[in-house]
């Protein structure tokens, strides 16, 4: 059984079968992992949403055309960055790309490396976003460990609360806070109150939270 293979891959479709044999030598001359699709459906068929990547795509393309798959690819909440190939009169169709999410276009002809360059880019832009959705996950495991009564502590700490008012409102002792407290710190693992505010804003805020059950509430005092 063939190993996954979990390098970044750029995603390549042209209906122009010497334009994807030119930039898929271009692109396994530089060790680019790619592969290229004649339509915009055959890529749709085998693209890998998990994994790392970009899609270069030409604008113009018979049965979906690019502006169609892209908007395909919204709908389906895909966040890949497409770079659009465009002719000289597409610039257009390219601006509307671009305001519709498109990372970048570039324009026939052009120099390889102008084009690499973009994917680079692209790739890195990915990246990224996978590596703070990555952490942004973690962040809402982790609050999921906390009891429903140390939620409602850390809310109000997030919120700027002092021990005691948060005691006064839920009717417990400063000490009782202190204790949750620290046991928020430790589950989220987490440093300072800065840092969990800024943990909680990652994620949209306190108001994102699942809802804190009042049986478990009153079952945690």
């Amino acid at each position: 059984m063939r190993a996954k293979d979990d390098r970044p891959i750029v995603y390549l479709v042209d209906d122009d079968e010497a334009v994807r044999d030119s930039l898929g030598m271009l692109f396994k001359s530089i060790g680019l992992v790619h592969e290229a699709y004649a339509s915009a459906l055959d890529f749709l068929q085998h693209y890998e949403p998990k994994r790392q990547s970009c899609l270069v795509a030409d604008i113009r393309m018979p049965g979906l055309s690019g502006l169609e798959l892209q908007q395909r690819l919204n709908d389906q909440r895909a966040e890949i960055p497409v770079i659009f190939i465009t002719g000289h009169g597409d610039v257009p169709m390219a601006v509307t790309a671009m305001k519709s999410g498109a990372a970048d276009f570039i324009q026939k002809p052009f120099r390889d490396q102008d084009l690499i360059d973009r994917i680079n880019k692209a790739l890195a832009r990915d990246g990224e976003r996978r590596k703070g959705r990555a952490e942004e996950d973690d962040i809402r495991r982790r609050i999921a460990l906390l009891t429903p009564r140390e939620k409602e502590v850390m809310e109000r700490v997030v919120r700027g609360q002092a021990n005691k008012v948060i005691a006064m409102d839920l009717g417990v002792s400063q000490r009782t806070v202190e204790l949750h407290r620290a046991r928020v710190m430790r589950k989220v693992r987490l440093r300072s109150v800065a840092e969990l505010v800024h943990a909680i804003d990652r994620i949209g805020g306190v108001e994102k939270l699942e809802p804190t059950a009042a049986a478990g509430t009153a079952a945690s005092k």
